[in-house]
């Protein structure tokens, strides 16, 4: 069974997208099994892969919503295997309302792929509505991304209260995977700052690779490649090897 683990911070731009897309891409060149779940309206996890998100069908959004097959919905890339989303995914929270045993609609989906990964990685919306804790019932575990810049442990309380309730009523065995430090540059004083800060907030629970500020990270993705694939060679592509690695130790 997959170890599914989702990809969380309701603030955007934190790098959420760019973690999931480049380890899910370490961990298949690993010779993982992976799945990358792209739970967000702007499904730039799927275009990240590769796959073009204005034609992908089915998506999660006809799973969740229209009843299509998981299995069916599926792309295989070269980096890994993708299911993808699109803007129709945007109006699913409201839809959702009135279908029961709403907040698991995702984890029947992903229970029924399980058995053929060994990661699922769910990349979040940056909001804590109805998509957030679909995929909070649905994940074993979450990774947050935390930016080494000022207010960067702003909004995380309410990111924890909301996975308490989850763990409250929901989904009991919920765990925090890890807090992993990205847009991370030594040079400043700021980024050693904010890291000692969220260490002292998580302490034993950030990971040891942290994902420096790369240019190269930001332009991979408009070239429908993740950074082991546009550039393997660069800063970026070695932090998520690294990163790929201490989560598949972990295992």
């Amino acid at each position: 069974m997959a170890k599914i683990i989702a990809v969380v911070n309701q603030k955007g731009g934190v790098g959420k997208t760019t973690t999931a897309v480049n380890l899910s891409a370490a961990l298949h060149d690993l010779g993982k099994r992976v799945l990358l779940c792209d739970f967000d309206p702007q499904a730039n996890s799927t275009s990240g892969m590769g796959v073009d998100k204005n034609t992908a069908s089915p998506n999660i959004y006809d799973v969740l919503i229209n009843g299509a097959e998981p299995a069916k919905a599926v792309v295989r890339t070269r980096y890994g295997d993708v299911l993808p989303s699109n803007k129709a995914l945007a109006g699913a929270g409201i839809e959702m309302i009135a279908i029961d045993n709403r907040e698991r609609l995702l984890k029947t989906a992903l229970d029924a792929l399980s058995g053929d990964y060994d990661y699922i990685f769910i990349d979040c919306p940056p909001s804590l509505e109805l998509l957030t804790v679909n995929a909070l019932c649905a994940a074993g575990s979450l990774l947050v991304p935390v930016q080494c810049e000022y207010y960067a442990l702003e909004g995380l309380s309410d990111l924890l209260a909301t996975v308490r309730l989850v763990k409250r009523g929901l989904n009991p065995a919920l765990s925090l995977e890890g807090v992993l430090l990205t847009m991370f540059d030594s040079r400043t004083n700021l980024s050693l700052q904010v890291a000692e800060e969220v260490k002292r907030h998580f302490p034993g629970q950030v990971y040891a690779t942290v994902i420096p500020r790369n240019v190269r990270l930001s332009e991979a993705p408009s070239h429908g490649r993740p950074i082991s694939a546009y550039d393997p060679y660069s800063r970026g592509a070695e932090a998520y090897r690294l990163l790929a690695d201490e989560i598949a130790s972990k295992r």
